[in-house]
């Protein structure tokens, strides 16, 4: 055999070689006629544990070659997928497939999906692929995350739970009205998708002020956005509106007096209101989920308000029983820049 002939044996020698270890990593492989067909990234390590949220979107993506450049692979599953799983493949060297799935609360669990390369031009080359996909309860959270807060309107009349399970004790019956027999509304805080369903957890306009409580997602309405926070400061008597974080309106104010104090805590705009006899409530007023914890005879229960005045030169101070009063043209101002829905903030 002449030198020629040797170094031309050894370079291909070489390149087989390199090829082989190209396409062994990083995961597992097999011989075929043609030559060596593996996973490749990023398809996960065999035996990989993945976790999937009930109720969010999970995806997997699987990628396979074959050292043979005019091979044509092909992946597919090789056992029954979950419910609801869906796998898009692409044929070629290299071959992709995307799994993609959005598992039910009823399909928490531990699953093996099982797949398997195949190269089309030989048929008898294949690698197989097993990856465990545990499915745990979903937890999302709506409101407090990036300036973003979701409510939304109640659909039907519902009992409040302790807990995401209807064995839970009932803190409250929402209803369809607020007590000025506008639609009723309600913050949500978080949603949680498990086996018994789907929970979300919501403000409660009761006392004590700042609870919480849990509804079926079916009890409220498609979920609104807003980017809106309304924050009121007691001591300085001020109310700043932002949006995304940044104030876009402030302005001075009269709260509650020492024995008739405006609650502190985390409430929410329920409600736009226009039209009163009464000059004390100026142009507008907005309900709020708040309650006043001293004034508990009032009607209604003892909402609290923000409102206009016909007294503006008492403002600001501590003054009122328990409402937020703003000088009327600040109040119709706040009015075309918040609406309902909006997270309140009492510092």
């Amino acid at each position: 055999m002449g030198g020629e002939s040797r170094k031309s044996l050894l370079r291909w020698a070489f390149l087989v070689a390199v090829a082989t270890t190209v396409f062994l990593a990083p995961g597992t492989a097999a011989h075929g006629e043609a030559g060596v067909l593996a996973w490749q990234a990023p398809t996960p390590e065999p035996g990989t544990v993945l976790k999937a949220p009930a109720g969010g979107k999970f995806s997997v993506q699987l990628s396979a070659a074959s050292s043979v450049p005019t091979a044509s692979v092909h992946i597919r599953r090789a056992a029954k997928l979950p419910a609801g799983a869906r796998l898009v493949s692409s044929d070629g060297n290299r071959a992709s497939a995307t799994l993609s799935w959005t598992p039910r609360g009823r399909q928490i669990g531990s699953y093996t999906l099982r797949f398997a390369a195949v190269d089309n031009t030989t048929a008898k080359a294949s690698v197989p692929l097993a990856l465990t996909v545990r499915v745990g309860v979903g937890v999302v959270q709506l409101s407090g995350v990036r300036n973003v807060s979701k409510w939304g309107f109640v659909m039907r009349k519902t009992v409040v739970r302790a807990a995401p399970r209807r064995s839970s004790r009932a803190k409250v019956r929402l209803s369809l009205w607020t007590p000025e027999y506008y639609p009723n509304l309600a913050l949500a805080l978080q949603q949680r998708v498990q086996r018994n369903g789907t929970w979300v957890q919501i403000r409660l306009p009761i006392l004590p002020n700042n609870s919480t409580g849990w509804v079926k997602r079916g009890a409220l309405g498609t979920f609104r956005t807003t980017r809106d926070h309304l924050y009121v400061y007691r001591s300085s008597t001020r109310a700043v509106l932002t949006r995304n974080g940044v104030p876009i309106f402030q302005t001075r104010v009269g709260v509650g007096k020492s024995f008739w104090p405006t609650p502190p805590g985390e409430f929410y705009i329920t409600e736009m209101m226009t039209g009163f006899h009464n000059a004390a409530y100026g142009p507008i007023a907005f309900g709020t989920n708040a309650r006043s914890a001293v004034l508990t005879d009032w009607p209604g229960g003892g909402f609290i308000g923000i409102h206009g005045t016909n007294a503006p030169g008492l403002i600001p101070g501590h003054i009122s029983h328990g409402c937020v009063r703003m000088r009327n043209a600040a109040i119709s101002h706040l009015s075309r820049l918040m609406k309902i829905g909006t997270p309140l903030t009492v510092r």
